[in-house]
């Protein structure tokens, strides 16, 4: 009876080996423990976005006296949290050899902050706005871990594999950053009040953290050695395909090319920077251009950047499909950053008249009753001067740039992490990880600058030459981002004689007495 189970119920490829790198048990644990990587960064994103929204009316709660410069301090203080710590979490996963130890530790610091990000509510305690700038900053330095998630997603992937998985992890990212504001949405029933239990509020404001703290606690549990299996099938890969004994000989194989990787970091901020553009000036943008009221421009641009998130989706999932007809390079460079050359090239304003002009009471404009009225504030001079945009290449300016950044961001740092080769990365993509930080720390403050005293015309002109700059250093190191491959030993046997041809795409084997070409596309 034993030996009949067996043989109608054994699944014969469970012992087998795939590929001589690794056998089933251990792929399964590796993709287990890849997916574990992607709901932390679909988490570390959504403790950014899920307090945005109802951020602003909790630190009027918390001190009356707070304004909106200080709520952009708030806002500014995560990613500055995650831009100063990323490289030495970085360092930290590189010299433990493991993400386990900096995964707990950074989580735990999210709940943490988190929790006492509810608390402010009911604790006792002064200058509550001030606790509020530090809680969002240690959540952003928790979000630091992306940069060891990054480095461990590289190292438990093969080369093939691994623009899909970094597709899933910016996917998980996008899909964090538009969760948020739905929840936010989803408990503003629960009112500023809400309710208490055992002297701990739960209300609309205060919620959002504690969810935080709650799935924070669920993804330490996560990384415990009992869910959480490490395989970095990477060094395995190259050990393989170098003939080499140890990572360290593969390692000394395959040096990375410092000038592609420090070209994709900027190309990177650069991306991110034009991303951070629109989340920064968009409810601000429509209600000047368009005089839409403050409730107007946060629903109508609510439905836009829903739809955009859910488009940038499907978005993620043809980029592997489209690598495999275009080289990624390629991909990144025309389908990512001149789709996003175009959107600012279609914001530049195609109206004839300036916009609606909102003469502003100075005398009334202190008073905190006071509302500014629809248009283009008086103030700014360049209203009077400058054509409108018009709503029809507002949107289409955002399709543009919802098509090009995935596409770009994702093959960035795929390309990236490939020339960066098998090596652990964890302080190159704490680089990574704080140069997109930065620009969400700088982008707001000089766009709006920028947006505030000079208009429409210098904000997309500069912005869009920045990408411009982007495509112009891809261009120079273009053959720099191809991974460089080594060539194996030749094995040969009575009947045929076969080399390892290595190109971008694949490795193929050919005769040696044909005629050997290595294109790379």
């Amino acid at each position: 009876m034993d030996f009949i189970k067996k043989k109608l119920f054994k699944r014969e490829n469970q012992v087998a080996i795939d590929d001589d790198l690794e056998t089933w048990t251990e792929k399964c644990e590796r993709k287990k423990s890849i997916h574990i990587i992607h709901f932390t960064m679909f988490l570390m994103t959504l403790g950014f976005s899920i307090v945005l929204t109802g951020g602003w009316p909790y630190l009027k709660k918390l001190d009356h006296q707070a304004d909106k410069r200080f709520w952009s301090y708030v806002v500014a203080a995560n990613p500055l949290g995650a831009m100063l710590f990323a490289p030495l979490i970085g360092w930290w996963g590189n010299i433990r050899g493991s993400p386990t130890l900096p995964m707990i530790v950074t989580l735990s610091l999210f709940v943490i902050s988190s929790s006492f990000y509810s608390l402010l509510d009911v604790l006792p305690i002064d200058n509550k706005k001030y606790y509020m700038i530090a809680t969002r900053f240690f959540v952003g330095v928790s979000a630091a871990n992306i940069a060891v998630a990054r480095a461990y997603l590289s190292a438990a992937t093969k080369s093939s594999e691994r623009t899909h998985a970094v597709s899933m992890l910016a996917l998980a990212q996008v899909i964090g950053f538009a969760i948020g504001p739905v929840i936010q949405s989803l408990v503003t029933e629960l009112g500023e009040e809400g309710y208490k239990f055992m002297g701990i509020s739960f209300n609309m404001y205060t919620t959002p953290g504690w969810i935080n703290s709650m799935m924070g606690i669920f993804n330490i549990i996560l990384f415990l050695p009992c869910c959480f299996k490490q395989h970095k099938i990477a060094a395995r890969e190259a050990m393989k395909e170098q003939g080499k004994s140890t990572e360290k000989e593969a390692w000394k194989e395959l040096k990375p090319d410092s000038w592609a990787a420090v070209t994709l970091i900027g190309a990177n901020f650069v991306l991110v920077f034009n991303f951070v553009l629109l989340e920064t000036l968009a409810t601000l943008l429509t209600m000047e251009q368009f005089a839409w009221s403050a409730q107007e421009s946060t629903m109508y641009m609510g439905w836009l950047m829903g739809i955009g998130a859910f488009v940038a989706c499907f978005i993620f999932l043809g980029i592997e499909p489209l690598c495999k007809i275009f080289a990624e390079r390629k991909v990144m460079l025309w389908g990512g950053f001149f789709m996003m050359v175009i959107g600012r090239v279609l914001y530049i304003p195609w109206g004839t008249e300036p916009p609606k002009i909102a003469y502003i009471n100075l005398t009334l404009i202190s008073n905190d009753n006071y509302t500014l009225p629809p248009g283009c504030p008086s103030t700014q001079e360049w209203c009077f001067t400058i054509p409108q945009m018009t709503i029809l290449q507002f949107i289409i300016g955002y399709g543009f740039t919802t098509l090009g950044y995935p596409i770009g961001v994702t093959l960035a740092q795929t390309i990236f992490s490939k020339i960066l080769g098998p090596r652990p990365q964890g302080v190159w993509m704490g680089m990574m990880t704080g140069a997109g930080s930065a620009s969400r720390v700088m982008g707001p403050i000089i766009v709006e600058t920028i947006y505030t005293n000079f208009g429409t015309y210098y904000t997309w002109n500069i912005t869009g030459a920045t990408l411009v700059a982007a495509m112009i250093g891809i261009l120079i190191v273009d053959k720099r981002l191809i991974p460089k491959l080594k060539d194996t030993k030749i094995n040969s046997d009575n009947n045929n004689h076969c080399v390892l041809i290595f190109n971008e795409k694949n490795i193929e084997m050919q005769p040696l007495n044909q005629k050997i070409t290595n294109e790379i596309n």
